[in-house]
C-alpha cells in the first residue's frame, strides 16, 4: 500500500476532505478508495501499472478515484477539466489508457470515447466488493502528468510512489505541516501545485483539505471568515483577483477579513512569477509575506523561501530538505554565486521518465544525473533568484542575454500599468528585439508611449528598453494563470 494511503489509518476519525457541503473522514476515504480499486480490478490480482484516466471536478470524488487507482496497482492519469476535447484525447491516446472514468457533467464531452477500445466507467458504477489488494512497492509508477507543451507537444511526466513520497515529505518538513492544519484548495488537480503541495501534503499530515468547485473571490473570503482555514496556496493571478475584490468591500468587512487573515499560519504563491507589487499589497491586507517557492512537474518543489526566516521578494529561496540544487553553465559545469546559469536538480523527488520518450528523457538529464530545468537563475547571498526560462524569458538581443522578468518588474511599478508580459521577437539585425504587452490599470485612461519610454530611460539601460508595445485587456494565460509567452510572441508577429 502506498505510504500516503497507509498513513491515513492513523487519522481514521479525523476529517480528511470537505467538499460539496459534506465532510469525509479518513476512514470513509479509505473505504471508498478500496471500492474504486475492487471495481477496477474486476477480480484480477493487480492492474500492473495500467493507465487509468479520469475527468472529475476537484473534490472528494477526485481523491477517492486517485487513491483507488493506486490501491489497484494502476497509474493515475488526471485530466484537466478545462481542456478541450483534442487536448484530452491527446493525453488518453498518448498514455494508452485502458480505462476512462468521468463524473456526470463530463459524459457528453467524453461521448466519443464510449465506442473506443477502452473501459468507459461512470462514477456511479463503482461497486462494493472485497478481495485482496496488490502489494505496491515504492518503485512502482504512480502518476503521469503532462507538461504545458511550450516547446513542442506536451510530454507525460512519470513519477513513482517513491518520487511522490519524497516530494511530500520535503514540503511537510520544510513548511511545518501538522494534523491541525486546514487548507482551502482552489487549484486544478492535473498539476503538482494542487495535487502535491496542497492535497497530498494535507493528507500525509492528517490535516483537512477543503475544496471549492471553482474560484470566486467572494466565496474564498467567505470560507476564510468561517475561521477554520489556516493555510492558503495560490497562483499570482488569484492573489491579484482577491486584492481587487478586497478593495471593493466596505471598510468594516475589510477590517474583519484582515483580522482573520492575520491568524493564518502560512500563505504561499507559486506556479508563476509573483510581481513584487502584488506581494506588497497582499502583505498590507493580510500581514503575511507570501512564501515564494520554485518547482516543476518533473520534480515537485526544489527551492523555497523559509517558513521561519527572511522571505526575500523577487527570490525563490534556498534548496529544500533532501534536494540538491546547483547553477551550471552550458557545459553543465557548476558556477560560483552571482553567476547566472541553469538551475539543475538532483534527488529522490526527481521524476523517472517522460512517458515512452527515451530520447527526451535522456536529453533532460546531464551525464551525471542532474535534471536540467531550463530555468536561468543566480545565487544572491544564499538565495536563488530566477531570471527566466531559457526558451522564453531570456531574450538574446545584440549580444546581450536579457531577463524578461526583470523588465516586467520595472514596468509594473508604473502607476498606469496593472500587468505586463515581455517577450523577444525575432529580428534579422538584433537576433531578437524586446516587445512588451501592457495591461492598463484604468482602461479608460490612455497611456502615452513616448512618456513611458522617457520614464523607462531612468530605470533601464538602453539595451533592455522595449522596442514594440501592445496594449491588451488581458494576457494569454494557461489554466494555472501563467502567461503563455509563446502565444504572446504570436500576437506580436
Amino acid at each position: 500500500m502506498p505510504a500516503l494511503i497507509d498513513r491515513a489509518r492513523q487519522h481514521s476519525e479525523r476529517i480528511a476532505i470537505r467538499s460539496g457541503g459534506k465532510a469525509y473522514t479518513y476512514q470513509t476515504l479509505l473505504q471508498d478508495a478500496a471500492q474504486v480499486a475492487y471495481t477496477l480490478l474486476e477480480g484480477k490480482p493487480d492492474l500492473e501499472e495500467a493507465r487509468v484516466a479520469f475527468l472529475v471536478e476537484p473534490g472528494y470524488d477526485y481523491v477517492r478515484l486517485q487513491w483507488g487507482i493506486w490501491l489497484a496497482g494502476g497509474i493515475a492519469v488526471p485530466l484537466c477539466t478545462r481542456h478541450p476535447l483534442p487536448s484530452i484525447r491527446y493525453v488518453i491516446e498518448d498514455t494508452q489508457a485502458s480505462t476512462l472514468i468521468c463524473s456526470p457533467e463530463f459524459e457528453d464531452l467524453l461521448a466519443p470515447f464510449r465506442e473506443a477500445a477502452l473501459w468507459f466507467l461512470r462514477l456511479s458504477e463503482m461497486e462494493a466488493g472485497e478481495s485482496a489488494l496488490p502489494a505496491i512497492s515504492p518503485e512502482r509508477r504512480a502518476m503521469i502528468l503532462y507538461t504545458s507543451g511550450t516547446t513542442g507537444s506536451p510530454k507525460g511526466v512519470v513519477t513513482t510512489h517513491q518520487n511522490l513520497e519524497a516530494q511530500v515529505q520535503s514540503l511537510v518538513s520544510s513548511w511545518a505541516w501538522s494534523r491541525e492544519d486546514h487548507i482551502l484548495n482552489i487549484l486544478p488537480l492535473h498539476h503538482v501545485h494542487g495535487i502535491i503541495n496542497i492535497l497530498s501534503c494535507a493528507l500525509w499530515s492528517g490535516a483537512c483539505c477543503e475544496f471549492l468547485p471553482r474560484f470566486e473571490a467572494e466565496a474564498v473570503f467567505e470560507r476564510f471568515l468561517e475561521g477554520r482555514i489556516n493555510l492558503f496556496m495560490a497562483v499570482p493571478t488569484i492573489y491579484y483577483k482577491l486584492i481587487a475584490h478586497y478593495e471593493k468591500m466596505p471598510p468594516e468587512q475589510r477590517a474583519s477579513l484582515s483580522a482573520v487573515l492575520r491568524k493564518f499560519r502560512l500563505m504561499v504563491s507559486g506556479s508563476a512569477a509573483l510581481p513584487i507589487s502584488v506581494l506588497e499589497q497582499w502583505r498590507e491586507i493580510s500581514g503575511h509575506t507570501l512564501l515564494e517557492r520554485y518547482g516543476m512537474t518533473e520534480m515537485g518543489m526544489a527551492i523555497s523561501n523559509p517558513y521561519v526566516g527572511e522571505r526575500r521578494p523577487g527570490h525563490i529561496g534556498k534548496p529544500l530538505a533532501g534536494v540538491q540544487v546547483r547553477i551550471a553553465d552550458e557545459n553543465n559545469q557548476p558556477l560560483q554565486d552571482g553567476q547566472s546559469g541553469e538551475i539543475q536538480v538532483k534527488g529522490p523527488n526527481v521524476f523517472q521518465e517522460y512517458w515512452q520518450k527515451p530520447e527526451a528523457t535522456q536529453a533532460t538529464f546531464t551525464p551525471d544525473g542532474w535534471l536540467k530545468t531550463g530555468d536561468i537563475a543566480l545565487v544572491d547571498q544564499g538565495y536563488y533568484r530566477i531570471l527566466g526560462r531559457n526558451s522564453v524569458d531570456i531574450i538574446k538581443s545584440g549580444g546581450y542575454k536579457i531577463s524578461a522578468l526583470e523588465i516586467e518588474e520595472v514596468l509594473r511599478t508604473h502607476p498606469q500599468i496593472k500587468d505586463c508580459g515581455v517577450v523577444g521577437i525575432p529580428d534579422a539585425e538584433w537576433g531578437e528585439i524586446i516587445a512588451a504587452s501592457l495591461i492598463l490599470a484604468d482602461p479608460e485612461k490612455s497611456l502615452s508611449l513616448d512618456e513611458l519610454r522617457l520614464w523607462l530611460k531612468n530605470k533601464l539601460p538602453a539595451y533592455q528598453m522595449p522596442r514594440k508595445y501592445l496594449i491588451q485587456e488581458d494576457l494569454p494565460r494557461n489554466v494555472m494563470g501563467k502567461v503563455t509567452k509563446k502565444a504572446l510572441v504570436e500576437l506580436f508577429s
